[in-house]
């Protein structure tokens, strides 16, 4: 009886003692600068791997704290981060001032999956180009996005037309039309307008890119297989925001851009014009252009209206009128009227969007959205025309709940498509109507693993029905390391409007047949690993490693039918594309530097031999080392290109391209001069472009840059100042 009572005292002993040893954390994190709270602050403690996040007060309360030396990590988005020896008990509040960290990214809310998320909470991965990143690409090339897009890794500006310069936009190596372009969530350039619409978006009026790569479908329905980008338009502030901005090329190459912003109490505007004129470039001097003579405007109003805090409403007019004729130089300056080979490009698109968003309650809110488009084109080369109009239309209604944990998108959209063709006898006129169903769901299952899952059914007429669901998961052991993986289903409804069809600028190419031919259908997941630190505290390093794979049934192909004509069918196998991608950035003091690698892997399995993809290069590689300050942004880039397949077979040279380019900023704006790809690597250096004869010649593939050395310089002019960023 004396052991039982020695043994229930000394257990009773124990749990006192345990009990004892245990204390209640609390931490409060406030900005150094302001002394305000930090809302959303992670608080770690490494020994115990424990945490918590900061409340609306910037407070972080941590229970059953073993008592002893204890390694704390204090972590905000956009500040540096702050480690703590602690001696537990500790009795007080403890608090503790982060410090705005210039080298970090901002707390970032993404629109792309329709949440309000920052992106280091979003278990779908999105590559975020910011509005600085943006204002380096403008001094690069004011006329478009292309320059946007083409230095970021894994992504390829295909080529397909030298007279034009027409360009495809292919993620991960897969062909353009399996890329959706959005412009503020919809779906704008698709179909007859997709090959020229990445030459027709000027960028001064956008504040960030958001782009997905792999499957995108559940998010916006099809086209979506390899990814989606979507361009974020900038929005009118309470301070009045202007830029003016001139460029000119030694290219003979004109642009102007003119912005303008500014938000009332109940209303808002923002005003875009841009203009651009280029004459004929013959760099090699053969007589035939690089550069098509073009001129182009585009103008972009929108008016804003806040009826009250919780109600926004806005509609917003685009409008674009390009003409562009490439060829013979001596036809196209001096209008002759010779039989010498020019194809002549004129387009038109208007397109309205409008956007009501108002939140119901605290963490309910509701959207409902509408846009109309119109794109007129007409191609025109010797001895054959190619004319038509295409109109879409798209409209949506969803809702979003956001509670403690998980945040829920529902909706339900209507997206339709129709194209007419002039002037001819193959009937390829095409309507197509898709209706979707939607809903996504992010859930904090902890603080450290975040689920996303989301399923889409879309009823497509002619085409059938296409459930797509998705899943992705986000795993943050700390504040410096991260990791994604995700996958999903898509599809793709056929048109004529590919990279084969456009080379051959439609010429005898058949219509759709809906009867025998099945839409596209693809899986694919995505798998990226991301560690951010500071090595020491001024040199900060990160990597992102992605690693992906998509595989594409029923995949559409132009064939040549023997008779004069092209006819499309679907593949007998598969299309797969996989690879890895690798970013690494090291930052010491105002210098930035930058490396990439994409190593694409795409494979054609339905032919023999399982080739590589043409016009695809397995290794590519980039270098960017900036140095930037209040007043110099100065950068210098190296960019590699591999070996490449031509259709025939053959095997391209490897090359690299550099570039470097000057800002300097002041109160009233800033100059800038660009030396883009200095070293005047170019595809005729390697290979002819142009095949005899002048009156009907033969273009070969375009693997390599075509216009070679541009040197352009500009001004941007700020009536208002400069911005300050952080």
């Amino acid at each position: 009886m004396k052991n039982i009572i020695w043994s229930f005292t000394l257990f009773i002993s124990l749990c006192v003692y345990a009990n004892a040893q245990t204390s209640t954390l609390k931490i409060k994190v406030i900005s150094e600068s302001n002394n305000k709270p930090l809302t959303g602050a992670t608080i770690y403690l490494s020994e115990i791997e424990k945490g918590a996040i900061t409340d609306i007060n910037g407070l972080a309360v941590i229970e059953d704290v073993p008592d002893g030396i204890v390694n704390c990590t204090i972590s905000f988005l956009g500040f540096k981060s702050e480690v703590k020896k602690l001696n537990i008990p500790y009795e007080d509040i403890l608090v503790i001032k982060l410090m705005q960290d210039g080298e970090a990214l901002e707390e970032v809310v993404l629109q792309s999956n329709r949440s309000t998320r920052t992106i280091r909470r979003i278990p779908t991965r999105i590559e975020f180009i910011g509005e600085e990143e943006l204002g380096e690409k403008n001094a690069m090339n004011a006329t478009n996005i292309s320059m946007v897009l083409r230095e970021s890794t894994g992504i390829q500006m295909q080529q397909t037309s030298l007279s034009s310069g027409n360009s495809n936009i292919r993620i991960q190596g897969l062909d353009g039309r399996y890329t959706q372009l959005l412009r503020d969530g919809f779906p704008l350039y698709g179909g007859f307008s997709s090959g020229l619409s990445i030459l027709q978006i000027p960028p001064l009026d956008l504040k960030q890119f958001e782009i997905i790569k792999g499957s995108s479908s559940t998010l916006y329905g099809g086209g979506a297989i390899a990814g989606l980008v979507n361009m974020i338009s900038k929005t009118p502030e309470e301070e009045a925001d202007m830029d003016i901005m001139l460029t000119q090329t030694h290219a003979l190459g004109t642009t102007g851009n003119v912005f303008y912003s500014k938000r009332n109490n109940k209303f808002g505007v923002t005003l875009y014009g841009s203009g651009h004129y280029q004459k004929a470039f013959d760099p090699e001097d053969d007589g035939f252009s690089n550069l098509p003579l073009t001129k182009s405007i585009a103008v972009n109003p929108k008016l804003f209206y806040y009826p009250s805090d919780k109600t926004t409403f806005w509609f917003g007019v685009n409008g674009t009128y390009d003409y562009r004729i490439g060829g013979d130089v001596d036809t196209i300056e001096n209008d002759d009227t010779s039989n010498l080979y020019t194809e002549e490009n004129i387009s038109k698109r208007i397109s309205t969007q409008a956007v009501y968003t108002t939140q119901i309650d605290s963490i309910k809110s509701l959207y409902v959205k509408n846009s109309f488009a119109y794109f007129n084109r007409n191609l025109t080369v010797p001895s054959f025309n190619f004319k038509g109009d295409q109109f879409n239309s798209f409209t949506e209604i969803g809702y979003h709940q956001k509670g403690k944990r998980a945040d829920w998108i529902l909706g339900v959209n209507l997206y339709t498509v129709d194209f007419d063709e002039e002037s001819s006898t193959l009937e390829r006129d095409q309507s197509d109507i898709t209706t979707g169903l939607f809903v996504n769901n992010i859930f904090d299952i902890s603080d450290n693993w975040i689920l996303e899952t989301g399923f889409r059914a879309d009823y497509a007429n002619d085409w059938g029905f296409f459930p797509l669901p998705k899943v992705s998961l986000l795993f943050k052991a700390n504040n410096s390391f991260s990791s994604r993986i995700g996958g999903g289903l898509g599809y793709k409804i056929p048109d004529i409007f590919t990279e084969e069809a456009e080379f051959i600028n439609f010429n005898n190419v058949l219509a759709i047949n809906k009867d025998i031919l099945e839409a596209e259908r693809s899986y694919g997941v995505n798998l990226d690993f991301n560690y951010d630190t500071y090595l020491t505290d001024q040199i900060g390093f990160s990597i992102n490693q992605l690693f992906y794979t998509t595989v594409i049934k029923d995949g559409l192909l132009l064939t040549d039918i023997t008779t004069g004509f092209f006819e499309f069918e679907n593949a007998q196998d598969d299309i797969v594309s996989k690879g890895a991608e690798t970013n690494i950035k090291f930052t010491y003091k105002d210098f930035k530097w930058f490396l990439n690698y994409a190593f694409i892997d795409t494979r054609l399995n339905y032919l023999n031999g399982n080739p590589q993809k043409p016009l695809t290069a397995r290794h590519n590689a980039g270098s960017v080392i900036m140095y930037e300050n209040e007043k110099w942004r100065i950068g210098y880039e190296t960019y590699y290109t591999g070996k490449q397949l031509l259709s025939n077979g053959a095997k391209t040279t490897d090359f690299i391209t550099m570039g470097l380019l000057g800002m300097r900023n002041f109160s009233w704006g800033t100059i800038f001069v660009n030396f883009e790809n200095f070293t005047d690597r170019r595809q005729s250096r390697f290979s002819p472009l142009v095949l005899p004869p002048d009156t009907d010649p033969t273009f070969t593939e375009i693997y390599a840059p075509t216009d070679g050395f541009i040197l352009s310089a500009g001004i941007i002019i700020k009536p208002f100042g400069q911005k300050e960023h952080h």
